[in-house]
């Protein structure tokens, strides 16, 4: 849920300085507009997808952690002179 309303506040953030930017290079509303909308959207599509990206590498690596901390709970191997009989 985090992730669509962090997504929704950026998608608004976005549009409004594309729009501005785009008003302020061009000064046509009609452009600024057209850039504006179209902008971020395809920028909103693009941040879920690299937010995920990046979820997904961060539970990998989670995962090679937790995988190494139970490899190293092996018991030791005994030297020789543990291993000898009484």
């Amino acid at each position: 849920m985090r992730l669509y309303l962090k997504t929704a506040t950026y998608a608004s953030m976005h549009l409004t300085v594309a729009i501005a930017v785009a008003y302020a290079l061009t000064r046509d509303w009609r452009i600024a507009l057209a850039v504006g909308i179209v902008e971020p959207m395809v920028q909103t599509v693009a941040f879920n997808i690299h937010e995920r990206l990046w979820s997904r590498a961060d539970q990998k690596a989670r995962d090679r952690q937790q995988d190494q901390a139970f490899v190293s709970k092996d018991p030791p191997e005994l030297s020789p002179s543990e291993a000898a009989p009484a």
